[in-house]
């Protein structure tokens, strides 16, 4: 059964082999609500996901560039020394759906093992910025075996959209992305990743160790300050989208790592006691000296900590891949 797209959903055709469907549901409102709602808590917070408009891409694709940033180097080492793996359990024609696409570099290894048995590979990257769009023309260039259904969405309304496409299909959630759920969201999370699993359906999960305090905090701030640009761009989305009047001068980046919570956690923190006002919210606060926005959690885990969730949500861990130092794994789940 191929999915089924409502009338919630804008289909762009960009090529005969890729497709774009987006959401009808304006992006600014639920960006809008959800700054209006973490700047009113007593702890205040802004979600992790509004990172990635497409100047947050930009920067984030340069930070998986840095030495310091070890995650998406140790994660590309993982792949491709499990590729010959991934081959025995790719058996059959199977789809790809990605969560959290970005720019879709990991996944290039799952496409060279499918290419070698598949006349044909769809391919469903689901991301909330329109990054998708350039990514699968990008992709359509290298693979001309590709057929894409690129998704503007949510992971969750993506998931929903995909859990019926025809045949089998392996799930890829790269960049240990789960860490930026709390273990109560994480946990959830991973049930709705199950609940979209049929028969011979597999996902492939990157998960961030729990290691040295200053390995981890170096990758969160990076001598050339690209995080601390990344990190601040949530100011400069604020004011060009609901303007505000947040003067980046007045804040700084900030990420240490939570021993006890086992996490990285990066705030933007006021360097004085300030008004800000956001206009298309009528919203007006005031700031403390040193007071902080969080704005991301990473979590750690570890292997024991990941089969557990895993089993709550019905999933079974079929093969594990570390790198030597035991920086990073690549989990395959089954049903």
């Amino acid at each position: 059964m191929r999915p089924h797209f409502s009338s919630n959903y804008v289909r762009t055709v960009l090529s005969p082999n890729c497709t774009l469907i987006k959401t009808l549901e304006k992006k600014e409102q639920g960006f809008a609500e959800d700054v209006a709602y973490g700047l009113t808590r007593k702890e205040k917070f802004i979600p992790s996901k509004y990172f990635y408009d497409e100047a947050g891409s930009e920067l984030f694709d340069k930070i998986c560039e840095l030495p310091e940033y070890y995650l998406t180097r140790k994660e590309l080492e993982i792949l491709d020394l499990a590729k010959q793996d991934l081959s025995e359990y790719l058996d059959g024609n199977y789809s790809v759906v990605e969560l959290g696409s970005g720019s879709a570099v990991k996944t290039r290894h799952i496409f060279e093992v499918l290419c070698k048995s598949q006349e044909k590979i769809a391919y469903y990257p689901i991301d909330i910025s329109n990054v998708v769009k350039e990514s699968s023309q990008r992709l359509q260039d290298e693979f001309e075996n590709l057929h894409i259904t690129g998704i503007v969405d949510q992971y969750e309304g993506g998931l929903d959209l995909v859990k019926d496409v025809e045949g089998k299909k392996i799930i890829a959630f790269f960049g240990s992305s789960i860490g930026n759920f709390d273990q109560k969201s994480a946990q959830d999370f991973l049930g709705k990743v199950r609940s979209a699993m049929g028969p011979g359906d597999l996902f492939l999960l990157g998960v961030d160790l729990v290691k040295g305090k200053k390995v981890l905090e170096s990758a969160y701030n990076d001598s050339g300050g690209i995080t601390r640009d990344f990190n601040l761009n949530l100011l400069r989305r604020i004011n060009s989208e609901l303007g505000g009047d947040l003067d980046y001068a007045k804040f700084e980046h900030v990420a240490f790592y939570n021993s006890k919570e086992k996490r990285i956690e990066m705030h933007i923190r006021s360097k004085a006691r300030q008004q800000v006002s956001i206009e298309k919210i009528d919203l007006s606060v005031n700031l403390e000296k040193g007071e902080t926005i969080r704005t991301e959690y990473s979590h750690k885990y570890t292997i024991p900590q990941i089969k557990k969730m895993a089993k709550k949500a019905g999933l079974n861990p079929v093969k594990i891949w570390r790198d030597e130092k035991n920086y990073f794994a690549l989990v395959l789940f089954s049903v």
